[in-house]
């Protein structure tokens, strides 16, 4: 359930790794990447960089 709710903070939230570690009930912002890697096999900093991109993909594909 953390990891979860840190995925959603990365996705609509700019706050720094040690806010959303905080947030999501990690000690540390190390904690979080340790978990994070161990449950999706990446770093938060790369989950982050991803949703973007498929954020803006959508965002310029969409109809107007």
């Amino acid at each position: 359930q953390r990891v979860a709710l840190a995925q959603r903070l990365l996705e609509v939230t700019e706050k720094s790794m040690e806010m959303i570690a905080f947030e999501a009930g990690f000690g540390s912002a190390t904690s979080l990447r340790q978990h994070f890697a161990a449950r999706l096999r990446t770093t938060p900093a790369q989950y982050r960089r991803e949703f973007s991109k498929n954020a803006q993909e959508r965002g310029a594909h969409a109809p107007r």
